[in-house]
């Protein structure tokens, strides 16, 4: 019989495809690069360059903060091993376990700390696929074409416990379709997108009332940068966390720690993940040095400071939409794509903006579809209007020196 393959993921074709692009973005010293921090927010890399970080996701500015540093370096000190070298589902650093407590307090969920959002997601999605959460009846799972492209090699995983489509960027429309179709249905989706934009959460949380729709959110664009605690854009919808809808997110993002976390309903639920949620906890969990800046930065969460930074966000990202409309312009997501179509194109932008000391992420095909290809912008609490402005200036110099390509600056997301 016949095997059906590629049917999910087909590395072969992609790495052909995006390989010279990947080639020449190194070329032009915009990847592979060796940085040395110099002052919060400069980087000078191993060509002489000084380049203010605009492809950062450290979206608060607290990975420089002291209290996170020194408490990385606190809970190594009282830990006197930097991490317990078996399953956690053995033995775990005992701190661990009074870190996930005080997650679970600061979100208002069941909290497990991962080694990444990554190994998070590819630890749970399977199970998601197999009906564990859904009253054991495996759901027939869509992921959202724009959902973070390092999901699509879990598809091939799940499509092996049950049904698997892709669908259009939010088309809330077929969503329901599907709904009204299968008994019961799985949408994995991003709360922040991370090439910009967000998931329509009215429309999903009433497909939820309705259908009984299972949610499957990634919020690391959004966890801390938005919502009372930080608890980012999807949790802080929610008034409470129920079986029916699962949120993971970077630690090492806006929370400036280490590692990712799975947001659960409750302590049944993170048991099970834990148990057999596969890179959730094989062999390694969180070190002491990450445990501990965790801890710091939790404690940062609850302190005054972080609305600042909140606001202090809000009023860059509402200074950078008033310089530079982008299609993105008025969301409260940190990102912004300016689309430039080919791959050369946003490698030729990016070369332009680092010559003059900013460093950006010229996006292309697999992280955005083929012909997509954009400068990808992300800014931080700690910038300076000065720095927005100037960088706002850059861009436009380039753009009005090829006007072929920036008229697609108003294209519609």
């Amino acid at each position: 019989m016949a095997v059906t393959r590629n049917r999910f993921t087909n590395y072969r074709s992609m790495i052909q495809k995006s390989e010279p692009d990947w080639q020449a973005s190194y070329a032009k010293h915009l990847s592979g690069l060796q940085v040395q921090p110099i002052a919060r927010n400069l980087l000078q890399d191993q060509h002489g360059r000084t380049l203010q970080h605009f492809c950062t996701t450290s979206y608060l500015g607290l990975d420089y903060h002291p209290d996170i540093l020194q408490g990385a370096i606190e809970e190594l000190e009282n830990s006197r091993t930097l991490r317990i070298a078996n399953s956690r589902n053995r033995c775990q650093l005992q701190v661990l376990d009074q870190y996930e407590a005080e997650l679970s307090e600061l979100f208002g969920c069941a909290s497990l700390a991962t080694l990444s959002c990554s190994a998070a997601s590819s630890g749970v999605l399977p199970l998601v696929a197999a009906g564990i959460f859904t009253d054991g009846m495996s759901p027939h799972m869509v992921f959202d074409k724009f959902a973070h492209y390092s999901l699509n090699h879990i598809k091939a995983a799940c499509a092996d416990e049950t049904e698997v489509q892709t669908l259009p960027h939010n088309d809330m429309d077929q969503l329901e379709s599907i709904c009204r179709q299968h008994g019961r249905v799985a949408y994995v989706t991003d709360g922040y997108y991370s090439m910009g934009g967000t998931a329509h959460m009215d429309a999903l949380l009433y497909l939820k009332e309705r259908y009984g729709l299972f949610l499957y959110l990634d919020d690391s664009h959004a966890l801390s940068t938005v919502g009372v605690f930080g608890q980012g854009f999807v949790r802080g919808q929610l008034q409470e966390l129920d079986e029916g809808v699962i949120i993971v997110a970077s630690l090492g993002k806006a929370f400036a720690a280490s590692g990712g976390l799975v947001m659960l309903a409750n302590t049944q639920q993170k048991r099970l993940v834990q148990r057999y949620g596969g890179p959730t906890n094989w062999s390694q969990s969180l070190n002491a040095a990450a445990i501990g800046a965790g801890r710091a930065s939790a404690r940062l969460h609850s302190s005054p400071l972080l609305n600042t930074l909140q606001q202090a966000l809000r009023n860059n990202i509402e200074l950078f939409d008033r310089l530079l409309p982008t299609p993105h312009a008025g969301s409260t997501s940190p990102i912004r794509l300016i689309p430039l179509g080919e791959a050369e194109d946003a490698i030729a932008a990016s070369t332009f903006l680092a010559n003059n000391g900013f460093l950006t992420s010229a996006v292309f095909f697999p992280v955005v579809p083929k012909n997509a290809a954009a400068l990808r912008i992300t800014l931080r609490a700690d910038m300076q209007p000065g720095e927005i402005e100037s960088f706002c200036r850059s861009v436009a110099e380039y753009l009005d020196s090829n006007p072929a390509i920036a008229h697609l600056l108003n294209t519609q997301p």
